[in-house]
């Protein structure tokens, strides 16, 4: 998968398009991953134990690894991802600028 989790992505499809954050968790067997502030939902939430309180939470939601591009903190560009070997290691680059991540 060409996410990982900390990398910096533009959102190109959906009620989100246009906007940036920031990937907290990766679903790669899914193909999605969840996007800090983005995609947020309602669910309902019944009392677990003695204590606990039910309700409407607010959660993140995920979204599927195709609607994300990862943005070039150098240009500020969202670009697709490439791969390529330096130095015996497999690394990931922007296929616009060709800057390595």
């Amino acid at each position: 998968m060409f996410v990982k989790t900390g990398d910096t992505v533009k959102i190109i499809a959906g009620k989100h398009k246009g906007e940036t954050g920031e990937v907290t968790r990766v679903f790669p067997k899914e193909n999605k991953v969840i996007v800090e502030n983005m995609n947020i939902v309602k669910k309902h939430v019944k009392p677990s134990g003695f204590g606990q309180e039910g309700g409407i939470v607010e959660q993140e939601a995920a979204i599927h690894a195709s609607n994300v591009q990862l943005v070039d903190p150098e240009t500020g560009e969202a670009s697709r991802i490439g791969y390529r070997e330096e130095d015996g290691k497999k690394v990931r680059y922007f296929k616009k600028s060709g800057n390595t991540l």
